[in-house]
């Protein structure tokens, strides 16, 4: 199957309902796709002391890869398999501090680095210990709070991240708070690259977010494309709450709204004056995701107010639509569609990356 786009979006026809349907490309996208980007893991504030060690499951129900973030005596950060060497045991099942890491199954001790550290009766095993003994350690790449991790590490973070860093630097990273009371978790019978499709352009605005409409200046709404990521820039009408631009920002004297960046293949960033909604997209099957909504909280008094004032609201109608979109295409009578050259570059360039990374 060729899932080949066109570079010219004005000739260019969407990907074959194939990659949405079938089990096989669903499959595939694990190891061609997700493996080979960068993920979202957590942040600082769960390691924030040295000693402490925090188990994530990396995209649970999809890749389901058991690691560790943990902080060392030096307080180095570090982001290591969860798995012990010696027969695959699960070793953190909670967050905790520790002193060293310790597998409760036969005693096998490592660093906080990762480092192998001591193994009882083994003294007569031979060429023992060797670096296949330590814990692996992934990339781990720190922007702002957040921090990233890649399976593979073919690809630069930087490649990913550092338009969104650039552009928004100005802001106190730092300073964003989790707020778990204000994150949900959103189940949605939809291929997850249909859920991207929808989120990547702003052409549905007007026809589906009356709400977000009625902030948001639609005739200057625009959409701009790096290597692995893309930001639509959202200008707000007049009299709508609106960021406090410092003369550093590129965007100085622009009313923005809100920034939506978006880094392939599955996280959203969604600055607003209150703070951030950070979006991960969990694949579960061709017809099953999990979104969940991550608030970062930087100034509660504006909660409730401009374009992030009911994200809730705006996630059912995008669900919505997503939803019949995932029923309409499995109709024998569509294949493919075309694109909005002006509206739709967003998608565009996604569907390109699809095809460039599962060729």
């Amino acid at each position: 199957m060729d899932l080949s786009v066109d570079r010219d979006i004005a000739k260019a026809k969407t990907l074959s309902t194939d990659f949405y349907l079938k089990e096989e490309f669903f499959q595939q996208s694990k190891e061609k796709i997700f493996s080979n980007c960068w993920q979202f893991i957590g942040d600082t504030d769960q390691v924030k002391d040295k000693g402490w060690v925090t188990p994530v499951n990396l995209l649970e129900d999809f890749m389901d890869d058991p690691i560790v973030i943990s902080k060392d005596k030096n307080e180095m950060l570090h982001c290591l398999s969860n798995v012990c060497t010696h027969r695959g045991n699960l070793i953190i099942e909670r967050p905790c501090k520790l002193n060293d890491i310790r597998c409760k199954y036969h005693g096998r001790r490592f660093n906080l680095d990762g480092k192998f550290l001591s193994m009882p009766e083994f003294k007569e095993v031979k060429d023992f210990p060797t670096t296949g003994d330590d814990l692996h350690e992934l990339p781990l790449h720190t922007w702002g709070k957040w921090l990233f991790t890649s399976l593979n590490a073919k690809l630069n973070a930087d490649d990913f991240l550092k338009p969104m860093a650039d552009r928004v630097g100005w802001m106190p990273l730092h300073d964003f708070v989790f707020h778990p009371e204000l994150s949900k978790d959103y189940l949605i019978n939809a291929h997850w690259a249909l859920y991207c499709e929808n989120y990547l352009e702003g052409f549905h605005i007007p026809f589906v977010h009356a709400g977000l409409n009625s902030v948001i200046d639609y005739g200057n709404y625009t959409v701009e494309l790096f290597r692995y990521s893309n930001l639509q820039l959202g200008i707000a009408k007049e009299g709508e709450l609106v960021f406090d631009l410092p003369p550093s920002s590129p965007d100085y004297g622009k009313r923005v709204a809100g920034y939506y960046f978006w880094v392939f293949p599955n996280m959203m960033f969604n600055f607003y004056p209150w703070g951030l909604s950070l979006n991960i997209i969990r694949p579960l099957g061709v017809n099953k995701t999990k979104v969940s909504f991550l608030s970062y909280v930087l100034d509660e008094s504006k909660l409730r107010q401009g374009a992030g004032a009911d994200l809730h609201k705006v996630e059912l109608e995008d669900e919505d639509v997503v939803q019949n979109v995932q029923k309409g295409i499995r109709s024998r009578f569509y294949t493919h569609g075309r694109y909005s050259v002006t509206r739709e570059q967003g998608t565009h360039h996604f569907h390109q990356l699809i095809a460039e990374f599962m060729k």
